[in-house]
């Protein structure tokens, strides 16, 4: 787990402290955009508990199981955006299990109730990627995939 000093997994370039990490401590998320960041870093970091919370209660599953198998390298938002107490976020979101890579892409619906926003549905779609080994990393680090998360 990584400590508070540690960058923020959902690749906004701070601190976890300073960013999801606020949240998973108990301060809303002032948007819906900032909420769904912070869910991924909770995924990321195996928070299930801060998941259950921030999922709307009408459609809350009863429990989640936390995912030791998935390994989520990057987070892209390509939309986002609120209207009075309803909002949405589209984001991409990269991960890895054993040696495959894939990416959920997600058009995600939130709501407001009491001053806090909660993740309330989505409509998810699941790609599996390919890249060779001198391709570019699917993390986004700008180095090949051997040389970065394929290299073991």
């Amino acid at each position: 787990m990584p400590s508070s000093a540690d960058g923020c997994p959902c690749g906004s370039g701070q601190f976890l402290a300073q960013c999801c990490g606020r949240f998973h401590a108990g301060e809303p998320a002032p948007t819906p955009e900032a909420l769904m960041r912070s869910r991924y870093s909770a995924f990321a970091l195996g928070l299930t508990g801060y998941l259950l919370e921030s999922w709307h209660a009408s459609t809350r599953p009863a429990e989640l199981a936390a995912d030791s198998t998935t390994r989520w390298l990057r987070l892209e938002v390509l939309e986002s955006g609120e209207e009075g107490d309803g909002g949405q976020v589209h984001f991409r979101a990269t991960f890895r299990e054993g040696r495959r890579f894939g990416v959920l892409e997600e058009a995600s619906r939130f709501r407001r109730e009491a001053g806090r926003w909660y993740y309330l549905e989505g409509r998810p779609t699941l790609t599996r990627l390919k890249p060779g080994r001198n391709e570019a990393c699917p993390c986004g680090s700008g180095r090949k995939l051997k040389q970065c998360c394929g290299a073991g």
